[in-house]
């Protein structure tokens, strides 16, 4: 497999889109941040200090995406046309999120999932870490993507 990001010298380089058809492309993007029982239920019955921690990481999540370019150096800057972060939990100690993130352009958009998950699990840490400074963040992963020269990707589930 040939890596892109490289020019003839070796050294990065933003990937020349310029050829490449328009198509809808879609990416999910999943994370997980393993708290205390007692941390996830004060985050569903809004108690944190703080406020809603979700409704404010769904918020950092999608500004994120937004801004993917700006963090990541080879990405291109996408014009995003669908955004939707989603949460769920185990009623235990893990909190899921879920990013599917959408665009008709020349590349796709799965650092923008990627990015979006990430960022909203950074800020559920932020606003929750007077309570417990030890939460873990991760596994985050790419569930799929769709559209683009190289077709469509479904994670396999172990």
């Amino acid at each position: 497999m040939e890596l892109t990001h490289f020019n003839e010298e070796g050294r990065a380089r933003m990937v020349d889109v310029s050829d490449k058809e328009i198509t809808k492309r879609t990416a999910i993007a999943r994370s997980m941040v393993t708290m205390d029982s007692r941390t996830l239920s004060a985050i569903k019955e809004g108690k944190i200090s703080k406020g809603d921690v979700l409704a404010v990481a769904q918020v950092a999540g999608i500004m994120a995406a937004k801004k993917t370019s700006d963090w990541i150096p080879m990405c291109h800057p996408l014009p995003l046309t669908g955004i939707d972060i989603r949460f769920s939990d185990n009623s235990e100690e893990e909190l899921y999120i879920e990013a599917t993130v959408k665009t008709t352009g020349k590349t796709g958009v799965e650092m923008e999932a990627l990015t979006a998950v990430s960022v909203a699990a950074l800020t559920v840490y932020d606003m929750c870490k007077a309570l417990q400074k030890d939460m873990m963040i991760g596994p985050t992963l790419l569930v799929s993507k769709s559209g683009g020269k190289n077709g469509d990707y479904a994670r396999e589930e172990s």
